[in-house]
């Protein structure tokens, strides 16, 4: 694309077409900029319109698709994926990096924020090597004096800087940092201090002073980047400035920062958060060089947390606050700060049970942004609310004072409750808080999978349980005090480990009973606390909770989740489905006689959410529920699998045309599930649509290839003579599709799958014709670029051939294809490379092939192949008895599927469509070891001599050792 106004002009009512509602306009303009973005000079007609553009809309547009575009397509994948081509050419890529800086500074902030992500993007690929003089025109904008310059500069180093945060140490990383810190610590500790200089001088000014705090957020922010991974010798040296002055912003006030908002946190607050994040990383890290520092620290952040109000503004400060006393009452040398009974008393009346309380602005969350609500209490996201702050803090101080602090809260518990009992309807917060603190003082140790792992020995959780938990949730109607019903939900999925069974048992009838609850929370917990139970293990690894013990209600928990579905705000509610998925996998045959019903709701709600997928946990569980459906009741009755293809083809079908990309892996999955199922020839149904799984567009999304693969193996397990009669003129498509995945590093293996079903199921006459053109495919790839992953998959590959064919004629067409080459590949591939092979499966195909190339095929016992007989022999033996060899070259550590750049819908597995492994050699052999001494033996019977002859003056004295085990255990004896 020419740098032209035309061309500048056409982009402009592309992106235009962009922002439009109407998919018809919208669609074909995104297709249409995803076609151009490989063009040469595209990043810089997007870059040219958000500087030139007059109007702001197309400006602000053209930012967000020129980081969308350096997001998928700048990072070099290499040699690892060669569908994935290099979209950005370099002369492209350095005109962007000369200019991308400069353009950015001058933006308003807008684009300035697009642009800076932009940076940090192509930083994480190209900085420090391939982009050298990034920090230094950086830093020098320091000089400029202009705060929107120098905040545009802090936020790039900060978008830069603050993956150290999360990066596995290594001397990479290090030598990075260091590099970062000889040219910026200095500059940043000198902006910080003119920065405060100038907070001073402008005071009174509010404009002034906005700017000037959003600076010194940012540069606190890049101080704990900074200091992360280590202490940096420059801080350590200037630590004097920066904790003087991080105390003294800690107790600053000034009223013009001050916001009317209750809701948005102001820019003090802001700060303040950052600073307490800034000295709990110091305390809990470096805590000797930061000890002279820590008393005021305490002092401060004490003050700061018994003053700040309720509001919700400051949740994020009192919450960094309170994690700054978690840190600090953890560490054993810091422990006397807090031994005194009226430290600890004052710690709990004043920040602890104060920050537990259930607030307006909680109890609006509860009701009006449940999916928000469910996140952070459930999923563990709530690591910025006071709440989550203040349990940890009962956490650390339970560390050391356990006993005190357990007294001290159950004085508050028991009056909390007696608060409730006096006037149950006003005063439920009360207990609320009471269950949490209970919560948070019996949690030690916690993980999502089990629960509570650890509880605390002084807290009775069985008897609170019994007297205060149960009862709520027994009450007759399920509406009435909703956030309690929840916390008594709760209670019983986070302590289900120590809650006795009997007591499980018993709650299970409430919890389906308040799955028709109409508060989304309260029915959401009742799903999830089911699904956690049903994946409890008992003794012996089975589920704690049997099918047994269900029955009395497999109707009412059937019933009442897909009731819960239609509830408002659930109907795409991933909780539910997930326990309707767990209850299937539970209750297994049980749920047969209601699989019809089930069946047409599954189907409906698919027909639903096809018209416009939104959530993938949802859609996940679904389409697990679905198969879980068809596994059980055709377990039990075969014949079923027609009435399930008649309730489902219809909906697959406007999915496949509809081209529902989310959707397109599952069915296909599900398809080669039902098609499985089928024990004789391929319904006619499936033969219709064969054609079309073999159109080049399908396979262009990496996501559809594993399960497009399993269901082209289906029909060829199922179907191949159908294939070779009646749609022979389609086997040239399906070797063009294994020629395209051979070719892909990622998805070599994919492309042997397949082959290995063709050569294994579809009758040889088909295929001879292609065979000499597969093998030299396999040849040039080998020549091109050889992996350990390609290699494993060749060995195979030609192993299986050899059972298939016969050893003879694997050898007659590797040395029709050049002369010797036989020889070659058993000398090059198979005798150094055998030791790769892994899974049981792969080694006994390998094990049966060799056999067969040892002792069935003439020309390795009378031409020159004969020397490579005892290597061969040797490295079978080694593959029987040496450990498997998993090295990987360096350069060949593979991107996962997942990584790979571009519109791709990643491919996730259905555990319920989960395939059997097959084994092609199955009864033909059961034991390698012994398959190979009667063939040695029935060998050595046709030339006697021959075989011991060679054994005694070649093979290794181990190997000759384990053989002559082989032939003990199979009593035969060679000639």
């Amino acid at each position: 694309m020419e740098l032209s106004d035309a061309n500048l002009q056409t982009l402009t009512e592309y992106l235009k077409k962009t922002l439009d509602p109407d998919p018809a306009v919208r669609r074909p303009a995104e297709k249409f900029l995803e076609s151009v973005e490989g063009s040469q000079n595209y990043p810089l007609l997007l870059l040219t319109l958000l500087e030139k553009s007059q109007e702001n809309v197309i400006k602000v547009c053209a930012s967000v698709t020129f980081k969308n575009y350096i997001k998928r397509n700048w990072r070099i994948v290499g040699i690892l994926v060669e569908d994935e081509p290099n979209k950005i050419c370099e002369s492209d890529r350095i005109a962007i990096k000369a200019n991308i800086v400069p353009l950015m500074l001058s933006s308003p902030e807008q684009i300035q924020k697009q642009l800076s992500d932009a940076i940090s993007i192509i930083g994480r690929e190209d900085f420090p090597q391939k982009w050298p003089d990034l920090l230094t025109e950086m830093v020098n904008r320091f000089q400029s004096g202009d705060f929107h310059v120098i905040n545009g500069v802090l936020r790039t180093a900060h978008s830069l800087f603050k993956r150290y945060r999360h990066e596995f140490k290594s001397n990479e990383l290090w030598t990075e940092i260091k590099l970062v810190l000889d040219a910026f610590a200095l500059p940043l500790t000198n902006l910080f201090k003119a920065t405060i200089e100038l907070c001073s001088t402008h005071a009174n000014d509010a404009s002034a002073l906005k700017v000037l705090f959003s600076s010194l957020i940012l540069i606190a922010k890049l101080f704990y980047s900074l200091n992360f991974q280590d202490l940096p010798e420059f801080f350590e040296d200037n630590m004097e400035t920066w904790m003087t002055n991080f105390h003294s912003l800690l107790t600053l006030d000034n009223k013009l920062l001050q916001t009317d908002d209750e809701e948005e946190a102001g820019l003090l607050e802001l700060l303040k958060s950052q600073i307490c994040d800034n000295a709990a990383l110091y305390a809990q890290k470096y805590d000797e060089e930061f000890q002279p520092y820590l008393p005021r620290f305490v002092t401060a952040i004490w003050n700061l947390l018994v003053t700040t109000g309720q509001e919700v503004k400051y949740d994020l400060l009192v919450s960094n606050a309170i994690q700054f006393l978690a840190s600090v009452c953890e560490r054993p040398h810091y422990k006397h700060l807090f031994e005194d009974q009226n430290t600890l008393t004052s710690i709990c009346e004043k920040v602890i049970v104060p920050n537990m309380e259930f607030r307006a602005a909680d109890e609006e969350a509860f009701e009006d942004n449940s999916e928000e609500y469910i996140r952070r209490d459930l999923e563990g996201s709530d690591i910025d609310t006071r709440r989550r702050a203040a349990c940890d803090l009962v956490r650390g101080l339970c560390k050391f004072f356990e006993g005190p602090v357990t007294g001290i809260f159950s004085g508050y518990v028991n009056s909390m409750l007696q608060e409730y009992a006096k006037n149950p309807s006003v005063n439920w917060k009360h207990k609320d808080a009471a269950i949490y603190l209970v919560t948070s003082l019996a949690s030690k140790a916690q993980t999502q999978k089990h629960g509570i792992t650890q509880a605390n020995e002084l807290v009775n959780l069985t008897e609170f349980f019994v007297n205060h938990i149960q009862p709520d949730l027994k009450s007759a109607t399920v509406n009435e005090f909703p956030v309690l019903k929840a916390d008594g939900i709760k209670y019983i999925m986070i302590f289900r480990n120590q809650v006795p069974k009997e007591q499980l048992l018993m709650s299970i009838p409430l919890l389906i009973n308040h799955l028709q609850a109409e508060s989304i929370v309260v029915h959401t917990y009742a799903a999830h606390a089911l699904e956690r139970l049903f994946t409890m293990r008992g003794t012996n690894n089975t589920t704690l909770i049997t099918a047994a013990e269900m029955a009395p209600f497999v109707e009412v928990l059937l019933t009442n989740l897909f009731k819960a579905l239609t509830l408002p705000g659930s109907s795409e509610n991933e909780y539910i489905m997930k326990a309707i998925m767990r209850s299937f996998s539970l209750l297994q045959e049980s749920i047969i006689p209601y699989i019809p019903s089930v069946i047409t709701q599954l189907t409906q709600k698919l027909l639903a959410v096809s018209k416009n997928p939104s959530k993938p946990h949802f859609n996940h569980y679904m389409f697990e529920s679905i198969c879980l459906s068809i596994r059980i009741t055709c377990k039990a009755n075969p014949e079923a699998v027609g009435s399930f293809e008649e309730a489902l083809f219809l909906v697959f079908t406007e999915i496949l045309q509809n081209d529902v990309q989310e959707f397109i892996p599952y069915v296909f999955q599900v398809m080669s599930l039902l098609l499985e199922m089928h024990k004789n020839e391929i319904p006619s149904s499936y033969m219709a649509l064969f054609p079309h799984l073999l159109q080049p567009v399908l396979w262009e999304r990496t996501g559809n290839i594993p399960p497009l693969v399993r269901l082209l193996q289906a029909y060829l397990e199922r179907g191949a003579s159908t294939i070779a009669s009646a749609a022979a003129d389609k086997i040239p498509g399906l070797l063009g599709v294994f020629q395209k995945l051979i070719a892909s590093k990622a998805n070599d293996h994919q492309g042997f799958y397949l082959l290995n079903s063709i050569i294994e199921h579809m009758p040889p006459e088909s295929v001879d014709q292609y065979r000499k053109q597969i093998f030299i495919l396999l040849f040039q790839r080998l020549q091109n670029s050889k992996t350990t992953k390609f290699i494993k998959s060749f060995l195979v590959f030609i192993n299986l051939y050899c059972i298939r064919y016969g050893a003879l004629a694997l050898q007659e067409i590797f040395d029709s294809i050049q002369p010797k080459m036989f020889g070659m590949v058993l000398e090059k591939i198979i005798i150094p490379e055998i030791q790769k092979v892994s899974g049981q499966v792969e080694k006994k195909i390998c094990a049966v092939g060799i056999t067969k190339i040892l002792t069935e095929c003439p020309p390795m016992m009378d031409t020159e192949y004969t020397k490579l007989w005892i290597p061969l022999l040797q490295a079978l033996i080694g593959l029987f008895e040496l450990p498997e060899d998993d090295t990987i070259p360096d350069e060949e550590h593979f991107i996962d599927i997942e990584d790979t750049p571009g519109y791709q819908t990643a491919f996730s597995q259905l555990a319920f469509a989960g395939k059997k492994e097959h084994d092609p050699v199955g009864q033909m052999v059961n034991n390698p070891r012994i398959h190979l001494a009667q063939s040695l033996h029935k060998l050595s019977t046709a030339c006697p001599g021959r075989v011991l002859s060679m054994l005694s003056t070649s093979l290794n004295a181990e190997a000759l050792q384990y053989l002559q085990g082989y032939l003990q255990a199979a009593s035969v004896s060679l000639l």
